[in-house]
């Protein structure tokens, strides 16, 4: 039966990167979360608000974009992608849509953050169930090209957003982003499906340890060790990177001196190195496990936050190195966590397991942003958050070497 599959036409081990391809074209869509700060000058000169004001849109997304998760897992698994990924979608544009109409910065934090961040929450899982599934034998690969859009998508949607704020206004750019958001994601989920549970690749072998793993319920992962290694690993990884996303430009301007232009150029490049960490590490993943993997992404945090401890108005090379570290990191651990949970816990309930794991980007995104924003306030610069990003490299180290790792056979 196996060999009667087609994928798009062809032979399912040749059809199912396709899905790979959607999966990617439709993060880029949900994550021009990451351009908003291409919005925050021109929201704060419409509403006349502050940078705390104008950074809660962002935060709300974020937290949302958690929330959401663990409560799409379930239906995910049970329905399938394709109808879980329209109707988030339809979210996400009906979010960005309505942003196009908020009088203020609670409106829009409501429709952006709530309902255009609980969209991104509902679709993002899908894609990586889906790619974990198809992909059996390379599931950090698979995943991690997947969600690469998510990190790229600055690349693209920042200049995009900038050039139509210069045309028709903050507002306006967010009906029209939106417009574009419903229509692309609607169409690209249509051809989602998952392959049937007993699916394997032609000629491959599941080695011992994927023969082993067993299916657990997401009842029956809480109850393990290994889950709260990967899920504190993974608030320390979000973070720090999440801290870095929200104060590229800040940093670049008040500390390094460059002009706005130059910072805007700057966050196009991290944001290529943000996408790249996303396959990287998902192939790091799959060759040396989730803990080596895990290990190397903190020790490039802790060099990244000792360079910019010693960054200064003279020292942009530095400056550059050291965020393309923390965003390349950022994406990472968006492979690190997907990919370690379906290892560890097995692909048959990966989209609520991995929903609860997910949480940890909420925690990380809400207290990344209130460390950097308070430390900033207290010391008068952006410098001081580095600190704790330094101190909570080496704890994750200690963590993964301790915790990360595949859970005893009484727990299955």
């Amino acid at each position: 039966m196996a060999k009667e599959i087609k994928v798009f036409g062809m032979p399912p081990e040749k059809g199912r990167w396709i899905f790979v391809a959607l999966g990617l074209l439709i993060n880029i869509c949900l994550g021009s979360v990451y351009s908003w700060s291409v919005f925050r000058k021109p929201l704060e000169e419409l509403f006349n608000i502050g940078a705390t004001e104008s950074g809660l849109p962002f935060m709300f997304f974020l937290a949302f974009f958690a929330i959401l998760m663990p409560f799409a897992g379930g239906p995910l698994d049970r329905y399938g992608p394709r109808i879980i990924t329209i109707l988030g979608g339809a979210l996400v544009g009906l979010g960005w849509i309505l942003s196009s109409l908020a009088p203020g910065i609670t409106m829009l934090t409501i429709s952006y953050g709530l309902i255009a961040g609980g969209g991104v929450g509902v679709v993002y899982g899908g894609p990586i169930a889906l790619s974990t599934r198809w992909f059996p034998d390379k599931k950090g690969l698979a995943a991690g090209l997947t969600i690469m859009g998510f990190g790229l998508s600055p690349f693209i949607t920042a200049p995009l957003a900038r050039m139509l704020i210069d045309l028709y206004g903050p507002l306006q750019t967010f009906g029209i982003l939106g417009a574009l958001f419903f229509v692309i994601i609607i169409l690209l989920a249509m051809p989602l499906k998952f392959p049937q549970p007993d699916w394997k690749p032609t000629g491959w072998t599941p080695s011992e340890a994927a023969i082993s793993t067993v299916d657990l319920e997401t009842s029956k992962m809480l109850k393990t060790s290994t889950f709260y290694g990967l899920w504190s690993c993974y608030i320390i990884g979000t973070l720090s990177g999440l801290m870095a996303i929200g104060i590229s430009s800040s940093v670049g301007q008040e500390i390094i001196k460059l002009d706005p232009v130059t910072a805007a150029i700057a966050i196009s490049v991290f944001a290529v190195f943000n996408g790249i960490g996303r396959p990287l590490f998902g192939w790091l993943t799959d060759r040396l496990t989730p803990r080596y993997s895990a290990i190397i992404s903190f020790i490039v945090i802790f060099l990244a936050s000792i360079g910019m401890l010693n960054a200064g108005e003279t020292k942009i090379v530095l400056y550059i190195l050291c965020f393309c570290c923390f965003w390349l990191c950022l994406g990472g651990w968006l492979a690190i966590a997907p990919t370690s949970t379906a290892t560890f816990f097995g692909t048959k309930h990966h989209g609520k397991n991995y929903g609860v794991t997910f949480t940890a980007y909420g925690i990380g995104a809400i207290s990344g942003t209130l460390i950097s924003g308070r430390l900033r306030d207290i010391f008068g610069s952006y410098i001081y958050s580095f600190y704790p990003t330094a101190v909570l490299a080496i704890i994750g180290i200690a963590i993964a070497i301790f915790l990360i790792k595949q859970p005893k056979a009484k727990c299955h």
